[in-house]
């Protein structure tokens, strides 16, 4: 393990990526910039089919490239084979050999160099060590739980001295519980390995929790690059607003402004409540919060479905249930103006001024209908 403690991690750059698997098609990426700093941990995020697990194995050297050019500290692999290439890949499946033990399965890739078996077996074990499964090294793949096989193989792929590693939804098959346990393992892994981890996921939670970059992606283009509190609190795009949830989009004089849920005011008529009218359609108890569905009325359908989050003392001091109309209101402080257009990589939108005003006025009301 001590080669793999020492080797630097290096930064990827994509430039103008492009993959188009049929003439005449919507390129599934689309000429997407991207530069991923060396010891970082970047997840690329998006829906099924966004391009996210085309670009990673672009990356990777699995899948050729249409058009642009990636770089691993400024050196042009786009045409290297993937064993060329100082990157790693870890699969989704794991893929290991249900045949062979954890340790063979960690020493494979030694076997097909040449190496010999006593020295290909002792930094495997090593390997296995690291991982804290030394102890199950001749246990087959059947023998081991999905955390367990996992760590066989992460350690498989950082027997081969990566650069880079690249994980393709490696947590997608574990179970909910396991699923947290693991990502904090990777996490800690990254950090004590020091290398530069890019990770594919459809999981905006899980994304959060492991990025220190995250690259949402849609329709084969980079939507926003940031940190998960950038793009969660500053959305650049309604799609990426409405892709990371907890936010609502609303139409306002000065164009789409994105509100998250749990900045939002409600209230009924009986307490004064002013502001946008709306109808409760369900509430969903989550323990330490609880999720207020609504419809706006008087707006197009497809604005009509928003939610307001509260903590759970807020609503047991005040239940509210499906069928009450009530007005909903919030600080002109907490709105994110959104940018439009796909691709359109912006920084950070800043802070506007702190303001104590809310949007219950006529002029606000009158400015979300249809």
């Amino acid at each position: 393990m001590d080669a793999v403690a020492t080797v630097s991690s290096a930064a990827i750059e994509v430039v103008a990526l492009t993959k188009r698997y049929a003439a005449g098609t919507p390129a599934a990426v689309d000429r997407i910039d991207l530069r991923i700093a060396s010891g970082s941990y970047c997840c690329l995020l998006g829906p099924s089919g966004c391009g996210k697990s085309t670009t990673l194995r672009m990356i990777a050297g699995h899948e050729s490239v249409s058009g642009g050019d990636i770089l691993l500290d400024n050196r042009n692999i786009t045409d290297l084979p993937a064993a060329a290439r100082g990157t790693a890949m870890m699969f989704q499946s794991f893929a290991l050999f249900p045949h062979l033990s954890a340790v063979d399965n960690v020493a494979f890739s030694l076997k097909m160099k040449g190496v010999a078996k006593a020295e290909r077996r002792r930094r495997a074990t090593d390997l296995l060590e690291r991982v804290a499964m030394g102890h199950l090294a001749e246990r087959k793949p059947g023998e081991l739980s999905g955390g367990q096989q996992q760590r066989v193989a992460l350690a498989r792929a950082l027997i081969t001295e990566p650069r880079v590693l690249l994980l393709d939804e490696p947590l997608s098959a574990l179970d909910p519980f396991l699923r947290i346990q693991m990502r904090a393992e990777l996490r800690r892994w990254q950090k004590t390995l020091g290398l530069t981890f890019i990770h594919v996921t459809h999981s905006q939670e899980e994304a959060m929790a492991l990025a220190d970059t995250m690259v949402v992606m849609n329709h084969g283009l980079i939507e926003q690059v940031g940190s998960p509190h950038q793009v969660y609190n500053h959305p650049a795009s309604e799609f990426v607003a409405r892709f990371m949830g907890g936010h609502n989009v609303f139409d306002t004089p000065a164009g789409a402004v994105a509100v998250r849920n749990d900045h939002m005011r409600i209230a009924s008529d009986a307490e004064g409540g002013t502001g946008v009218p709306a109808r409760i359609t369900d509430v969903e108890y989550q323990g330490t919060y609880v999720l207020i569905g609504l419809e706006l009325e008087g707006v197009a359908k497809a604005r009509q479905a928003v939610s307001v989050l509260l903590g759970e003392a807020a609503f047991l001091a005040r239940p509210w249930t499906p069928g009450e109309r009530v007005h909903l209101s919030w600080a002109e402080a907490d709105e994110r103006v959104l940018g439009l257009g796909l691709g359109v990589q912006r920084p950070a939108a800043p802070a506007p001024a702190p303001s104590s005003a809310l949007r219950d006025d006529t002029a606000a009301i009158a400015a979300f209908s249809a």
